[in-house]
């Protein structure tokens, strides 16, 4: 027998859901339904969201009361729209798809519910039964033996103490007295904490003068009675105000083994255990699995997304979020939410201790009636329109892991039974939370090794700056950042400089480039960590807003290069959140890493102890790259001293090329050196020579011995002569001293077109001397090398070079080039110069070039200098 009907109609739109499920929780409550409420608002709210959003029509909801229980209907005006069926063989669909997630529901809460078909509507009923209980009764627990009921005394006592807004007893009544031994005239006027054993739990911070602060609280704690001992209590606070406005607060303690008398019962009592039974064969009764449906999602954001959506239906919220714990429960981070702008509030962090909850923390169950009353309590909600809020925290073996809320546009729409209902929801969810976090981190810390040791190859694989700068940028981009710029800092006097700037999307680099050009740099501060830096946001909103004016036809500023567009675009770019990470290297800051997010995004913690190891490792790259670069160019500097002056001076009669290459990776001098340079009018002075080794060692040798001769020569000394003197002054060297093979020579162009050298060979290669007939033979005889002894009896010999004769000079490096057991040699190079009859100096230093790197295919180890001369044929005409 119906005795009583509801009705409504709600419009296809997203915000219908939320009203509808106001609509059944008022109308339920109004018929003294409150058993029920929750289980007919989560089905409500499924199925109306089938119908709004998924079919897309509007949909009816009708309510039929009768003396057994309660059915509601759901239809909605797509019948062509099938309902996924249970048979053999096929499972009910997901509950992460679109459809057949409400009848899942169904099946698990109600106690019968079905599908009907007309030619206009689809309905969806289901029915909950009210369990059996007094008329009038708000709620009950189930009958209980004798023996199991709570002990009291002969009486039971309930003291009733009231106190001011100073701290102090103003109001003690008689079972006070029985209960703790003091006469009122003993306790009025004294505060509270003279008689309370306050316990202090780790962590929590927080003291009886807070408690008497709240507007409700509930808890155990001590009273030292006269006789000295502590009587342990279960207290109930509430604060009130009288008539004149003057807050009290009125505490209700009995002693802590009867806090039954002060404790909230079931809100249900417990289903029958037959019906329980029968229910169980085919549905599990896991109260984890009711709440989050199953199969719960695999994935940590699936979990707590589809948590904070059940959350906020049971409670009948416009909103709810999770936040989880950091491993040090210092802070909580925004994980899931629904109802907010989740863009803007993923990952943002709160403090704990100033965070959402109880008496400043979120250790504790709290309920907020109203935030406009006390602005900033929970500064997650602030500016979103949320006005009442009640949040528990999630917790595994007492410990912290995380804080969930539900909130609601308007005020006192929760009370501490509704925190009640979530706290129990929170702690069957809290461990398969924890799990599942702990699986996210466990797979972020192995990707966070794989990235730091693949990162750590990459930076040690270059000494190049640039090189490096990029790399730092590449790795950030977009694997921890949206956009990253490297500063440096060239000494503790510079300023920093913007040295690279990365975005993932390549036509935002531009624009974002200027605009921290236009910004002033982070501190260089060597603090480890990474520091909020709000400069780049706020001048990219100022620029946006003043490119909308300037769109709009207002103020008086010239029209911005750029288009409004990029302007925007920049801004929503560097909108979010951004972090400066100090480079720090040998104790000093050579730079700064700055990652930055898109307009409202946040950092995870775990990302930024990963870019704080990354920068760690990129500013020991970036120094050693610097120490690098410094020394190259030291190193070059010194060496481009030794080579001798561009160009070479213009011999007339006479070409005149010369090829030199050094080995090594940065050096542009080794141990092979040539010099070419005039004696006095007519003469000139050529040598080609080779240091015994490489490196800076060999170069020094080398710089004793080029200036040396071009001294010696100068002074009128002969080629035996100025060797000679060379070798004793490359003995004075001691230890330092190396051993040279030099090739010194004279030159004397002649009128007749040839020209007469005189040469000393002491240990080098013999020069070949090449005639216009295609021959080649030695122009010198060998002699003892420079460096080794003390008296050496050089001598000179005279070459004549006709027209069209070629001289060529090499040193070792050209000879003794190898290619496994080959070796080019004297006999190689000879066949190389018997091809160059005809050719000019430079193309016979360039073929003899050309067939030393053809012989191997590995790089030269060895250095090289060709030197050759030619006297050009006379010209006819």
């Amino acid at each position: 027998m119906i005795t009583a009907r509801a009705a409504a109609t709600f419009e296809p739109v997203g915000r219908s859901v939320a009203t509808a499920r106001a609509f059944v929780r008022d109308t339920l409550q109004g018929w003294g339904c409150a058993d029920i409420v929750d289980d007919a608002v989560v089905l409500t709210s499924e199925l109306v969201t089938n119908a709004v959003v998924h079919a897309g029509t509007a949909a009816d909801v009708l309510c039929l009361r009768s003396d057994g229980g309660v059915r509601i209907s759901v239809a909605d005006r797509y019948p062509e729209r099938e309902i996924p069926l249970q048979h053999a063989g096929q499972a009910m669909a997901h509950p992460d798809r679109e459809g057949g997630r409400g009848l899942l529901l169904c099946g698990a809460l109600a106690t019968r519910w079905g599908v009907e078909y007309t030619a206009a509507q689809k309905h969806v009923w289901f029915q909950l039964d009210l369990p059996e209980r007094p008329a009038g009764t708000r709620s009950a627990g189930p009958a209980l033996p004798v023996d199991a009921l709570p002990v009291t005394d002969t009486r039971v006592r309930v003291s009733v103490i009231q106190i001011d807004r100073g701290g102090c007893i103003s109001f003690w009544n008689d079972d006070s007295q029985d209960l703790f031994g003091y006469d009122p005239e003993q306790v009025n006027g004294k505060p509270l904490t003279d008689f309370a054993a306050w316990p202090h739990t780790p962590g929590t911070g927080t003291g009886i003068a807070e408690a008497l602060q709240l507007s409700r609280w509930e808890g155990s704690y001590g009273i030292r009675g006269a006789d000295g001992r502590v009587v342990p209590v279960y207290a109930s606070h509430l604060r009130v105000r009288d008539a004149d406005g003057e807050a009290s607060t009125v505490c209700l303690l009995v002693r802590d083994h009867e806090r039954a008398i002060l404790q909230s019962p079931q809100r249900t009592p417990a289903p029958d255990a037959a019906a329980q039974a029968a229910r169980s064969t085919v549905h599990p009764s896991d109260p984890f699995e009711v709440f989050i449906g199953s199969p719960a999602p695999d994935d940590l954001d699936g979990l707590l997304q589809r948590t904070v959506e059940r959350a906020r239906d049971m409670l009948d919220g416009d909103a709810a979020y999770l936040l989880l714990a950091t491993d040090d429960e210092t802070e909580l981070e925004v994980r899931a939410s629904t109802g907010l702008p989740s863009a803007r509030q993923r990952f943002a962090r709160v403090p704990v201790e100033a965070g959402s909850g109880r008496y400043g923390s979120a250790r504790m169950p709290a309920v907020h009636e109203d935030l406009t009353a006390v602005p900033g309590a929970v500064p997650l909600l602030g500016g979103t329109g949320m006005r009442s809020v009640v949040t528990v925290p999630l917790k595994v073996e007492g410990r912290l892991t995380g804080s969930l809320g539900v909130a609601a546009e308007g005020p006192g729409r929760y009370t501490n039974e509704e925190a009640l209902r979530l706290q129990f929801a929170a702690d069957r969810i809290a461990l398969a939370v924890e799990r599942a976090r702990l699986t996210e981190l466990e797979k972020l810390r192995r990707g966070s090794l794989s990235f730091l040791v693949e990162a750590s190859d990459l930076l040690a694989g270059t000494l190049d700056r640039d090189q490096t700068l990029a790399l730092m940028a590449q790795m950030t981009v977009p694997t921890l950042a949206t956009w990253c710029a490297v500063y440096t800092v060239a000494d503790q006097t510079s300023e920093p400089e913007l040295s690279y700037v990365l975005h993932e999307d390549e036509d935002r680099i531009d624009g974002l480039k200027t605009l921290l050009m236009k910004v002033d740099p982070p501190e260089p501060v060597p603090t480890p960590g990474a520091r909020v830096w709000t400069a780049p946001a706020d001048a990219a909103h100022d620029a946006a807003l003043r490119t909308s004016m300037r769109s709009l036809g207002l103020g008086n500023a010239a029209r911005p290069s750029t288009g409004p567009g990029a302007t925007l675009a920049t801004a929503s770019a560097v909108g979010g959140e951004t972090v400066v990470l100090p480079l720090v290297a040998r104790n000093r800051v050579i730079g700064m890493l700055t990652l930055g997010k898109p307009t409202e995004e946040h950092f995870r913690q775990e990302i930024l102890e990963l870019a704080e190891d990354l920068s760690r490792r990129a500013a020991l790259a970036l120094d050693n790259a610097r120490l690098y670069s410094e020394r190259t160019a030291i190193s070059q500097s010194l060496q481009r001293s030794l080579l001798p002056p561009e160009p070479l001076p213009d011999i007339a009669g006479v070409e005149v090329e010369v090829i030199y290459r050094a080995a090594g990776e940065g050096n542009e001098v080794g141990g092979d050196f040539y010099d070419l340079f005039p004696i006095r009018d007519g003469a000139y002075g050529f040598a080609i020579g080779d240091v015994c080794g490489t490196g800076p060692e060999a170069a020094a040798v080398t710089g004793l011995a080029r200036h040396a001769l071009r001294l010696l020569a100068r002074e009128g000394f002969g080629g035996p002569a100025v060797l000679e003197r060379l070798n004793a002054a490359i003995l004075d060297e001691g230890a330092r001293s190396r051993f040279l093979t030099l090739l010194y020579g004279e030159l004397w162009p002649q009128d007749d077109g040839s020209s007469i050298l005189k040469v000393v060979c002491a240990g080098h290669p013999l020069p070949l001397r090449l005639r216009q007939d295609g021959t080649v033979e030695p122009a010198a005889e060998p002699q003892p090398l420079l460096g080794v002894m003390d008296d050496l009896e050089l001598y000179e010999q005279t070459v004549t070079l006709d027209p069209g004769d070629v001289l060529l000079c090499v040193t070792d490096g050209v000879t003794e080039r190898r290619e496994g057991t080959r070796m080019l040699g004297d006999d190689g190079l000879t066949d190389v110069l018997t091809t160059c009859t005809g050719l000019t100096a430079g193309a016979v230093a360039a073929r003899v070039l050309r067939a030393v790197e053809r012989f191997a295919a590995e790089p030269a180890s060895d250095d090289m200098a060709i030197l050759a001369m030619r006297v050009p044929e006379p010209q006819l005409g």
